[in-house]
C-alpha cells in the first residue's frame, strides 16, 4: 500500500468512524468536498496545510493520518516499516516513528526538512487541548506561533499547544532534522 493509498484508507476509516459525511467534513475542515473525495480515493496527492486541516476537521492528530489501517498493535516500531511521507508542497519528509496503533497518548514523528522551506499551518483551536513539544536534532528550525518566533538550534526543544496559526520555516543553506513529540489526547 503506498503513502496516498494509506491517507485514503485512513480519512476513510475515520470519517465513517465519527458518522461524517462528505459535506459535513468538508465544512468542518474547510476543505472542499471534490478535494476530501480525490483524497479519500487517492487520487491526490494532499500537502501537509490540506491534511492538517483533514485532521482537524476530523478531532485526530495530523500522525495519524498516515497510520495504517487498523491492525494489531505491537509495541515496537520498527524503522523498515515506518512510512515516510513527502509534503508535494515544500518537499518536507516526514515519518511516525511510534508504533502504529498501540494504545499510547504519546505521538513522535520525526521530520527532515529541506533547505529554504517553509510550512504554515492556519488551523485553529481544536476540541480539547492537544500539546506538542519540537525536538531540533540537527541544523536551525524557526517556529513562529501566531507572531511569536522561536529560534531554535540543534538540542533546543519547543514546547507549545496547537491551538493558534503555526509557521515552520528552515532560512538556512541545510536541511532541518527534528522530532515532534505529541500528546495526542484532547485535554478539555
Amino acid at each position: 500500500m503506498d503513502i496516498n493509498d494509506r491517507i485514503a484508507a485512513r480519512v476513510r476509516q475515520i470519517r465513517a468512524e465519527r458518522g461524517l459525511s462528505l459535506e459535513a467534513l468538508a465544512e468542518s475542515a474547510g476543505v472542499s468536498r471534490s478535494m476530501i473525495s480525490l483524497i479519500e480515493r487517492g487520487q491526490s496527492s494532499a500537502t501537509a496545510v490540506v491534511l492538517e486541516k483533514l485532521a482537524t476537521g476530523l478531532g485526530v492528530p495530523l500522525a495519524s493520518l498516515f497510520d495504517a489501517p487498523a491492525r494489531p498493535a505491537e509495541p515496537v516500531s520498527r524503522r523498515k516499516d515506518q512510512v515516510e511521507w513527502r509534503d508535494p508542497a515544500s518537499g518536507y519528509v516526514r515519518r511516525n516513528v511510534s508504533p502504529p496503533g498501540f494504545p499510547s497518548p504519546i505521538r513522535i514523528v520525526e521530520v527532515v526538512f529541506p533547505a529554504g522551506a517553509r510550512v504554515a499551518y492556519e488551523t485553529g483551536p481544536r476540541p480539547g487541548v492537544m500539546h506538542q513539544q519540537i525536538w531540533v536534532l540537527q541544523g536551525t528550525l524557526e517556529v513562529t506561533l501566531d507572531e511569536t518566533r522561536h529560534e531554535l538550534g540543534a538540542g533546543d526543544c519547543l514546547a507549545m499547544v496547537v491551538d493558534r496559526k503555526i509557521t515552520f520555516r528552515n532560512r538556512t543553506g541545510r536541511p532541518v532534522r527534528y522530532a515532534v513529540i505529541i500528546d495526542h489526547r484532547l485535554h478539555g
